[in-house]
């Protein structure tokens, strides 16, 4: 279990770093196991596979977050064009924010469970940077191969994708995986009070509004969710 500040990326206190990877790079030190066994199943198998990022803390996810609603970095619909940012209500920012970043405080990121992966050889020469996209996963993307790989192997080490593909909610990220196991603990502390408290001291952009909507917030973009056979998780189960 979680304290409250572990889980809403406000604590360190539950994470480690591991020589596999650059130090900035902290989860929990199972996750970390389960890593370096997938790590060397792929190398086996003659793929490269790497950790863009794992833990980001409150503050990180607070200025993503602030940065795109105040029209300071670029909103995009669930196929990825640009949106119009003078166009958009504070609702249409919201959700479109949500589409592709966590609200501070529920991002999985926060948990130490979650980290987003890629094949490190195409960008070794520095030819060309890593900008986590969905083509970089496609056919004839960079990273497509080891997508592949993992889609078929990731589950035996006990990560799931928990946005495989787009389910109403989060937009589809093949790059992000999460360590089931603790995950769902983590997922199931995330209560609605517990996101209430936190905001609500929180400096965010369009908190009034948040508030007002975090019940749905909360379900579409936080519980809403693939399984690891990449369907809808069943949420009654998962969150009840």
């Amino acid at each position: 279990m979680l304290t409250v500040a572990e889980l809403t990326g406000q604590s360190t206190t539950h994470l480690v770093a591991d020589k596999l990877c650059r130090p900035t790079v902290q989860l929990q030190a199972p996750v970390f196991a389960a890593y370096a066994a997938m790590h060397k199943a792929a190398a086996e198998a003659g793929l490269a596979l790497d950790i863009a990022s794992g833990f980001r803390d409150f503050q990180r996810q607070q200025a993503i977050w602030n940065r795109k609603y105040y029209g300071e970095a670029p909103l995009y619909n669930t196929d990825g064009a640009q949106l119009d940012y003078q166009s958009l209500s504070p609702g249409e920012i919201v959700d479109a924010i949500m589409t592709w970043s966590a609200l501070p405080g529920a991002s999985r990121h926060h948990w130490g469970t979650d980290l987003d992966v890629y094949d490190p050889r195409p960008f070794a020469a520095g030819e060309r940077q890593l900008q986590l996209i969905p083509e970089e996963y496609d056919e004839g993307g960079p990273c497509h191969e080891l997508a592949l790989w993992l889609q078929a192997h990731a589950h035996d080490f006990g990560f799931f994708f928990p946005y495989r593909r787009y389910i109403g909610g989060v937009a589809a990220e093949p790059w992000h995986l999460s360590y089931r196991a603790l995950a769902v603990q983590a997922q199931q502390q995330l209560s609605l009070e517990v996101l209430t408290e936190v905001l609500s001291n929180a400096d965010i952009g369009g908190k009034e509004y948040v508030l007002s909507r975090l019940a749905e917030l909360k379900e579409r973009y936080i519980d809403t969710i693939c399984d690891v056979n990449g369907q809808r998780e069943d949420s009654g189960w998962l969150f009840g």
